[in-house]
């Protein structure tokens, strides 16, 4: 970490931004982190705040150039269950979006990027349980396409212009700070919301359907501790398998009962099954554990109690 570090982050307003911003102004200080999004958030109330269209070019190159940015982390995209919408859409938004930061880094204009892939790179041929960094590729599902397509530029960009690119393959994100974006992991934050507002919650994945998760604390810490890495230590340049726990949904309500007894959940799956279907049950993290220490801190009893706890506290 440098004292003269400026970092903008684009697509700040999500369920990832809105956390990972109060983290980074808490380590690089308020005004040295500037929150970007498409349209006006409350963020703006918080510190620095641009409004930014990651597929405008030149907007974006005039707004790093004003506040002399040496770090970007590009987390505007259209997740899974919103791509399979509008999926030239995703692809134009996800590729040509990251194709602008990283041309930026090309031209040394900025220093360093994170960008994050998901375990959406994954598909129905995938080995489903401890997915390992390298193995089948061959996603079924707009958003999955356009992070694997993301992860070959990243590393492609590394290997022929030395652009110091870091990614991490994030599993389903939950936190109770912001609302999800879209994606098929939504159910992991919605169950919260509606077991202590209502008491029961219809789940649009069938009880069995096990995915790879992670609490956000976990999150915002594996996504900083890869860019304070030593460069010599981010040896995959793609993107790094992260893991946090996996659970199905039968198994969360069970957890949830243990702090609400009187909970229940019904199913009722939609379209977001067959996208979690072709995701691993679980992944490995080997690599990500050897080459930069990470180690997550959260299982799920941990992370049902903390959420559970916080949103108590916020109703």
């Amino acid at each position: 970490m440098q004292k003269n570090d400026k970092i903008l982050v684009i697509g700040s307003s999500g369920q990832l931004g809105t956390e990972l911003v109060q983290n980074l102004r808490i380590v690089y200080g308020t005004e040295n982190v500037i929150a970007s999004d498409v349209k006006m958030s409350e963020q703006a109330k918080e510190g620095p705040f641009e409004i930014i269209d990651v597929l405008n070019a030149q907007g974006l190159f005039e707004i790093v150039k004003r506040y002399n940015i040496t770090q970007i982390y590009l987390l505007a995209a259209l997740l899974s269950a919103t791509a399979e919408k509008m999926p030239k859409f995703a692809w134009d938004l996800n590729m040509n979006g990251l194709f602008n930061v990283l041309d930026l880094a090309k031209e040394k204009i900025i220093e360093k990027i994170y960008w994050p892939s998901s375990i959406a790179v994954f598909g129905p041929n995938t080995p489903k349980h401890n997915t390992s960094q390298f193995t089948i590729m061959e996603p079924s599902t707009a958003y999955g396409i356009s992070k694997q397509s993301g992860e070959r530029w990243c590393e492609y960009y590394f290997n022929k212009y030395n652009v110091d690119v870091r990614s991490l393959r994030y599993p389903g994100l939950i936190g109770w700070k912001s609302a999800p974006g879209g994606g098929t992991t939504d159910y992991a934050v919605h169950i919260f919301h509606e077991a202590l507002k209502n008491g029961t919650y219809e789940c649009f994945l069938s009880e069995n359907a096990t995915l790879p998760m992670m609490y956000m604390p976990d999150a915002i810490k594996g996504t900083i501790g890869i860019m304070q890495a030593d460069p010599d230590k981010v040896k995959i340049r793609s993107s790094y398998n992260l893991a946090g726990f996996s659970f199905s949904p039968k198994e969360i309500a069970e957890e949830i009962k243990k702090h609400i007894p009187k909970f229940t959940i019904s199913y009722k799956e939609d379209s977001r099954q067959q996208i979690a279907d072709s995701w691993p049950k679980s992944i490995s993290c080997a690599e990500a554990a050897a080459d930069w220490g990470w180690k997550p801190e959260f299982d799920l009893s941990g992370m049902t109690s903390d959420m559970i706890e916080n949103l108590r506290k916020c109703n």
